[in-house]
């Protein structure tokens, strides 16, 4: 498969001369003109490396290169058409791994992308995330997030989402989620947990505006999750 950039500028021919230089190294790409799109965009795919101008129309690219931080080890490549060295330093203390002040060149542009792709291996590392619909958790952070919306879940909480989730739609037993998420088997009291821990996800996925479906109590069974 092949590597997947996201490229965001304002200026829509500056994104098709990136776009275009990163196909001459067998990169495809996906563009934004806004940081909002960008940020919807990233959280939505998995991109192998990102291509991001300073200057944007709604949010600057140091608070998106920021919040890509957050989530992700992504290689990610500063474009700017300001020279001054503040605004390099700026970049790189965001989480920039390389530089090019505008103009540049295409075919130095794609190099230098290639050059970090193998630097920084295959799938960019990215710290690792389970994507159900507009579902998105990172278990290394212990976050879940509904539609860009942090749930704020506590660790208990985080857990049976996590079990829910990667059971693909099955129904999980009490018995199931309290080894999953408590790690025993113990059913005596643990009924009761199980249930508690339910009603208060579905009241934190509520106030996301995520389906009231989403977690499916089966009578007898358990629970399953559905995102839509």
């Amino acid at each position: 498969m092949k590597p997947l950039a996201l490229v965001v500028d304002d200026e829509v021919q500056m994104t098709a001369v990136v776009s275009f230089a990163l196909q001459t190294e067998g990169i495809e790409s996906i563009v934004a003109h806004s940081g909002t799109a960008a940020w919807k965009l990233f959280t939505e795919r998995d991109f192998d490396l990102v291509v991001l101008d300073l200057m944007l129309p709604d949010i600057t690219g140091t608070t998106l290169a920021k919040r890509i931080r957050t989530t992700s080890t992504v290689p990610l490549i500063m474009l700017t058409a300001l020279s001054e060295v503040d605004q390099r330093i700026e970049g790189f203390e965001a989480g920039a791994d390389d530089y090019l002040p505008k103009p540049f060149s295409p075919r130095e542009l794609a190099l230098r992308a290639r050059a970090l792709l193998k630097r920084m291996g295959p799938s960019s590392e990215r710290i690792d995330r389970i994507e159900r619909d507009k579902f998105v958790l990172f278990p290394g952070r212990g976050q879940a997030f509904y539609a860009n919306s942090n749930l704020g879940l506590t660790e208990t909480e985080f857990a049976m989402l996590t079990a829910l989730i990667e059971a693909d739609g099955a129904t999980l037993s009490v018995r199931e989620l309290l080894n999953l998420v408590w790690e025993t088997t113990s059913v005596q009291g643990g009924r009761n947990m199980v249930k508690t821990t339910i009603y208060r996800l579905r009241k934190k996925l509520a106030t996301a505006g995520a389906p009231p479906e989403s977690i499916k109590a089966i009578r007898g069974r358990g629970y399953s999750f559905h995102p839509k």
